[in-house]
């Protein structure tokens, strides 16, 4: 992926594979505001929204957990754990490196921050005493939405 300055819906659209549609509504519901807000035009026409390249990260990493079966109202909670109980963005959780990391085990979220405690992000004011060996966590990552074929298959 080519790295602008700014990413118009339609490219972040393509690049997630959220409608932009989906991202209006997120927009409306402050779920996910974009850098740049659409607004009125002199013309009486509006401006199309924009998305930093960081934008565009989590919100890849967004569609991958709606895709996942993650809900709305989950991904409101995991973006205000990160903010008011880490003071992080999810970027800074997203593979290694950064202040915390994000795992997907099923239908839970689970962080481990860089001092090794790892918190369920359903409620994340505690850390967990262990996790059970059954637990399968993988990594939260980001990944561009792949492309479809067209064309006929043969069989």
């Amino acid at each position: 992926m080519r790295l602008k300055k700014h990413y118009s819906s339609r490219e972040v659209a393509v690049l997630t594979g959220l409608s932009a549609r989906q991202l209006q509504w997120w927009d409306a519901r402050r779920l996910f505001i974009p850098a740049i807000r659409s607004h009125r035009t002199e013309a009486g026409g509006f401006t199309e929204r924009r998305y930093t390249p960081v934008d565009v990260l989590e919100l890849q990493v967004l569609a991958d957990l709606r895709r996942r079966g993650f809900s709305v109202s989950q991904l409101r909670r995991l973006l205000s754990a990160l903010r008011d109980v880490f003071g992080i963005r999810l970027y800074e959780a997203i593979g290694d490196g950064g202040p915390m990391s994000l795992f997907v085990a099923g239908d839970q979220l689970y962080a481990r921050t860089a001092d090794g405690r790892v918190f369920n992000m359903d409620r994340p004011s505690e850390p967990l005493l262990m996790l059970g060996e059954e637990l399968s966590l993988r990594p939260l990552v980001a990944r561009e939405r792949r492309k479809r074929r067209t064309g006929s298959r043969k069989l």
